[in-house]
């Protein structure tokens, strides 16, 4: 029995990589479903569980592991943005104030399938527009929930962060490994 990642996401590929998991990478192809409704920890969960039990489908003897990441911030979900003129916007929002990031996460077996989500709060120092401009530029926000990679240069955007550091950049992977045994116990 193989584990398999349901994720594109070359962070997440890193950070299992880095902790010792040995697994296979399967991007999901299922066009993502979200309805506007959910708050961002039931987001997260939904989302991450449509990617891994699309992928289970291709791997029905396998564990699969999916998961999401959505940064929210006064009662608003900032995904991934358009462009470079949406990061800027989302940045601005960020200046200065405390965002949530939160980490769904789904481990689906044909057996069982089990979900969590992990939340970290992340306090942004403010941000001037050159800033902003210079970060922008440099292309590291485009693929990334919220417009800003932490373990990147958005580093240096970052004042404090309380919570798990990994969840920030996409998978909470000590509470995973957790789960995970759990899951293979049950």
């Amino acid at each position: 029995m193989s584990l398999i990642l349901a994720s594109a996401s070359p962070r997440r590929r890193e950070i299992l990589k880095n902790a010792g998991f040995d697994f296979i990478v399967s991007v999901s192809e299922c066009e993502e479903k979200n309805d506007g409704s959910l708050s961002p920890d039931k987001l997260c969960v939904s989302l991450a569980s449509q990617k891994a039990l699309d992928v289970l489908k291709r791997y029905p003897d396998d564990i699969v592991v999916g998961a999401d990441t959505v940064v929210s911030i006064d009662n608003m979900i900032l995904g991934k943005p358009k462009d470079e003129e949406d990061a800027f916007k989302m940045l601005r929002i960020l200046s200065g104030k405390t965002n949530s990031v939160y980490t769904g996460v789904c481990i689906a077996s044909k057996y069982s399938v089990k979900t969590f989500f992990e939340k970290s709060d992340v306090l942004f120092y403010e941000l001037s527009d050159s800033e902003i401009e210079e970060y922008v530029k440099t292309g590291e926000p485009l693929d990334k929930a919220g417009s800003y990679g932490i373990q990147g240069m958005g580093c240096l955007l970052i004042k404090e962060i309380h919570g798990d550091f990994f969840n920030v950049v996409g998978l909470p992977v000590a509470r995973f490994y957790r789960e995970l045994k759990s899951f293979l116990k049950a």
